[in-house]
């Protein structure tokens, strides 16, 4: 059993990963999250006993932050200081959206070996922009790239909700409305109060409109100003999950998904 100078244990790491792996950085990157949850502020003592630091050793941290410009401090509070925006901004510039929301939208295909997409309004159909496919087939064969009519996926009505009344009522006038399969709502009055739905529920589930067997559940994703930009799904057969399961145990894991999305914007 090896010890780091803080008297850690490394039980498991292989020798060369312990001469590899840089502890004074983790640990200072443990400070970082601790004052980013923490916004106003947190005191020497506060910021060891939430580390499971000495005092000593978060002295060191804190006023290592504090000279590098990554912390502030007023009084005996420490804090964040804006350096860490300019910082993820700049990744930021350089990472486009989808590249930033693929670990989130892995994590619930991994979680439920379901696919997860994203998909943005393009005319009347929505445009797969992302995809983490999951373990389990189904039948429709998706890629980045595909287009679907907007009417009868989930996807489709979360992006539809962002619009006003009238301009989903000019949607629904000129779209293509077909049948896709026996149970396809092609009901422009009813659509239209479907799609408000999904608005005011800030999420839609289809199912085995776009295919027999099919079923999906979506949610928006928001830029800064509240706008619907995209949105995310999990679909899953018929025989897999009910809607109400889907409704129960998918949608908060997409949800909170969607959440760290939005992210992307905050920091732009």
């Amino acid at each position: 059993m090896d010890h780091d100078k803080y008297g850690v244990a490394s039980v498991n790491e292989p020798p060369e990963q312990n001469r590899d792996h840089v502890t004074s950085v983790e640990r200072g990157l443990q400070v970082i999250e601790i004052l980013a949850a923490n916004p106003a502020g947190l005191s020497l003592s506060e910021v060891a006993e939430k580390a499971e630091f000495t005092r000593a050793q978060a002295r060191r941290f804190l006023l290592t932050l504090t000279a590098t410009g990554y912390a502030t401090q007023d009084g005996r509070k420490f804090m964040l200081s804006p350096r860490l925006i300019s910082v993820a901004r700049t990744w930021l510039s350089g990472a486009p959206l989808w590249s930033f929301a693929e670990p989130f939208m892995r994590e619930v295909s991994q979680a439920f070996s379901e696919s997860c997409s994203a998909a943005v309004l393009s005319g009347e159909d929505v445009v797969y922009v992302a995809r983490m496919p999951g373990r389990r087939i189904v039948s429709v064969s998706l890629h980045v790239g595909t287009r679907l009519p907007a009417f009868c996926t989930a996807m489709g009505r979360v992006l539809l909700s962002g619009l006003s009344p009238a301009e989903v009522e000019a949607f629904l006038a000129r779209a293509q409305i077909r049948a896709l399969s026996p149970k396809t709502e092609t009901d422009r009055s009813r659509l239209k109060a479907i799609i408000l739905q999904a608005g005011r529920d800030d999420f839609a589930i289809v199912d085995e409109e776009l295919e027999l067997g099919l079923r999906s559940i979506a949610v928006p994703i928001r830029d800064r100003t509240g706008g619907i930009v995209a949105a995310i799904n999990v679909s899953t057969q018929t025989a897999r999950h009910s809607c109400a399961e889907m409704e129960r145990t998918i949608l908060p894991r997409l949800k909170a998904a969607a959440a760290r999305i939005e992210d992307f914007f905050v920091v732009q």
